[in-house]
């Protein structure tokens, strides 16, 4: 493992093995070509990978073709990925990824609201899947813990999930920050909308502050503006009278 190790180390290994993962049983030549690389350069380094059983050559005549080997990589998985719940590697390469693309023109809509109660029923109210089902007529099911997964299901008991994603921040009573998607595009990089929950005392009331990011575009902006007002106001006569609004004819902001 040791060798695994170092061998993916440098970028250069790295870069072969992906030219081999695009197009496998490779020639020096070929390689060379791709990697823009003098051959002894890629010669040693495919000296490494072989070494370290990541490559494996065969012979063709005069040719010596290179085919990239996944066994170690699987190994590798197994002892150091599959001990991780995937969803907390979902959440953590979707962190990355709105990172890097900070800067977006996708919609975006904040909505603020005061709640006469305190930060803990708030966020019981956020999470708890028996209120959910009362003022949102969905459970958001979830152990809200960062990395975990969370649905929005049917409370007709049909177990249906309408909307999925991944916890990626959990900081109760203060704020808590998920993914939205269709069950349809789980695990699909690119799937996702995000939404925060800010919840803030102010005075003797909360502050709950609602952004929900990176809509795809200005129908799915439309949408969420006309479902979260009628999902907090629901919430707040919950919290502040101890019933709900009437019944109203909307769902759960869908996103993708």
């Amino acid at each position: 493992m040791d060798k695994v190790f170092k061998a993916l180390a440098d970028e250069t290994r790295r870069r072969l093995l992906d030219r081999l993962h695009e197009h496998n049983g490779q020639t020096l030549g070929e390689l060379c070509e791709r990697i823009d690389m003098a051959r002894q350069s890629v010669t040693q380094h495919l000296s490494v990978l072989e070494a370290a059983h990541l490559v494996t050559t065969v012979r063709r005549g005069r040719e010596k073709l290179h085919y990239l080997n996944p066994v170690p990589l699987h190994e590798m998985q197994e002892r150091w990925i599959d001990k991780f719940e995937r969803p907390r590697l979902r959440a953590l390469g979707a962190v990355k990824r709105r990172a890097e693309e900070a800067m977006t023109d996708k919609p975006t809509y904040v909505y603020v609201t005061y709640i006469a109660s305190t930060p803990e029923k708030v966020w019981e109210a956020l999470t708890s899947a028996d209120l959910t089902a009362d003022y949102w007529g969905h459970r958001n099911e979830s152990d809200w813990r960062q990395g975990s997964r969370w649905a929005h299901v049917r409370t007709d008991g049909s177990g249906v999930e309408d909307v999925v994603g991944t916890v990626v921040e959990s900081d109760p009573p203060a704020r808590l920050v998920t993914t939205w998607g269709s069950p349809e595009n789980e695990g699909e990089e690119d799937a996702y909308s995000w939404v925060t929950f800010d919840i803030e005392r102010h005075a003797d009331i909360v502050r709950l502050t609602v952004t929900h990011e990176d809509l795809p575009d200005e129908g799915a902006l439309a949408e969420v503006s006309f479902g979260w007002p009628a999902v907090l106001s629901n919430l707040k006569s919950l919290l502040e009278t101890g019933s709900v609004l009437p019944q109203q004819p909307w769902e759960v902001p869908r996103t993708r």
